[in-house]
């Protein structure tokens, strides 16, 4: 089925996440994963922390700040790499099929967005590194209403700037936490399950479950 509109997350979806860490895997080692791992993950538990508190902060300090933690919980890691790391998320691979999948859902006639957590410059110089801002719409960021995902007001800003009942927008996230806050407001969701989690929030199912983009055009 043909939708009018595609809205992608950005982080974990279209980009690596993974992937600054990655590029400078041989300087810091053995625990790279472990502290990429930990990068990410704090990463999201401040975004919930200061939706829960009222206390808003842009996704570049979160990152930061989840970065300052993940290292001093992984001591092997060598804290002069921080700067190192942080040039490189602001330059994160996408993952191999995006830019096929972007292009031939463009050909199609769909408007095509990223709605995301991410800081409007973030997402910016992400989309540009990968050379995605030829097929892309719009960049949406949480910046505009300054909460982060699963507020409602996230997902809101695609529907009332498109002008567009929810159930014509089909939104794609490898989040699952992200896919039943979207399923909740009334978008059509698609799970990109790229590590094969278990599947959780069963009161607000994704109406289709991808191990990648790919098979989104043909789906």
């Amino acid at each position: 089925m043909q939708y009018a509109a595609y809205v992608f997350d950005a982080y974990g979806t279209l980009f690596d996440v993974h992937a600054a860490v990655r590029r400078h895997a041989d300087r810091i080692g053995p625990d790279g994963q472990l502290l990429s791992e930990i990068w990410r993950a704090k990463q999201l538990e401040y975004s919930w922390v200061r939706s829960l508190m009222g206390a808003y902060a842009d996704f570049w300090q979160l990152t930061e700040q989840a970065l300052d933690f993940a290292l001093r919980k992984v001591p092997s890691a060598d804290p002069g790499l921080r700067t190192k790391l942080l040039e490189a998320y602001w330059r994160l691979d996408c993952y191999p099929e995006v830019p096929a999948v972007l292009k031939a859902l463009k050909a199609s006639g769909a408007r095509l967005a990223i709605l995301s957590n991410g800081s409007a410059e973030m997402l910016e110089a992400a989309v540009k590194s990968a050379a995605l801002d030829q097929v892309l719409d719009d960049i949406y960021s949480v910046d505009t209403v300054r909460r982060f995902k699963t507020d409602p007001a996230v997902y809101d800003m695609v529907a009332t700037g498109w002008r567009l009942y929810p159930g014509a927008v089909s939104f794609q996230s490898s989040n699952r936490w992200d896919i039943a806050g979207a399923t909740k407001f009334g978008f059509r969701t698609v799970w990109i399950n790229r590590s094969n989690q278990p599947e959780e929030y069963r009161d607000f199912p994704p109406a289709l479950i991808l191990p990648t983009l790919e098979a989104l055009v043909t789906a």
